[in-house]
């Protein structure tokens, strides 16, 4: 993921109202905020992606296995790649293409794989972090009874958001897949809320 996309999104959460932290252990959003740069394009390419395809067959309590075997699988079949060297483009968001890609695209083939296997959209959402080391980075969110959890191409393992030392900018709305959301919480969360 570019930085000038990280960029664009920091400088607008700058201006929102941070979040007011976690309900339970979900990231609760403050504010509406446009998508991130390559986000449109693949809506229009994957109608999965971007409208709420109703309820699936996966209730809460048999979906952490089902989260678990789907990222490592993703992770297991995905090689890194940049977008440059897989689509020829500086920032493209798609599945991944020759089984290359970077975060956002094993992020789309983990939504995609749990949409096909009846996981509900409307408990699925794609965000922006910034990682550990503070680079930019995309990962899936599931949305369970007991919160939030993340499916991450850097990590073998769905853990909750909180336990991921990310920091959570923003995400695609639960229940409006087309439109984003302010979601700053994590460690690095106070110096963009202006505190």
């Amino acid at each position: 993921m570019r930085t000038s996309l990280i960029l664009s999104m920091l400088a607008a959460a700058l201006t929102m109202l941070p979040s007011e932290g976690s309900a339970g252990s979900m990231l609760r959003a403050s504010r509406s905020i446009g998508a991130p740069i390559g986000f449109p394009s693949a809506c229009a390419r994957y109608a999965w992606l971007c409208h709420n395809q109703g309820g699936g067959k996966i209730s809460d309590d048999a979906a952490m296995p089902v989260l678990q075997r789907v990222n490592r699988s993703v992770n297991a079949s995905v090689r890194p790649a940049l977008d440059i060297s897989t689509s020829g483009k500086s920032e493209y968001w798609s599945l991944p293409i020759d089984n290359r890609g970077d975060c956002e695209d094993y992020a789309l083939l983990k939504l995609k794989t749990l949409l096909d296997a009846g996981f509900p959209s409307n408990k699925l959402s794609m965000s922006v972090v910034l990682d550990r080391r503070g680079n930019n980075h995309v990962v899936l969110l599931a949305r369970l009874n007991a919160g939030d959890y993340v499916l991450d191409n850097l990590s073998g393992s769905v853990r909750t958001w909180e336990s991921t030392g990310y920091t959570f900018l923003a995400s695609q709305n639960f229940s409006n897949k087309g439109a984003w959301q302010v979601t700053l919480a994590g460690p690095r969360a106070g110096q963009f809320s202006g505190t």
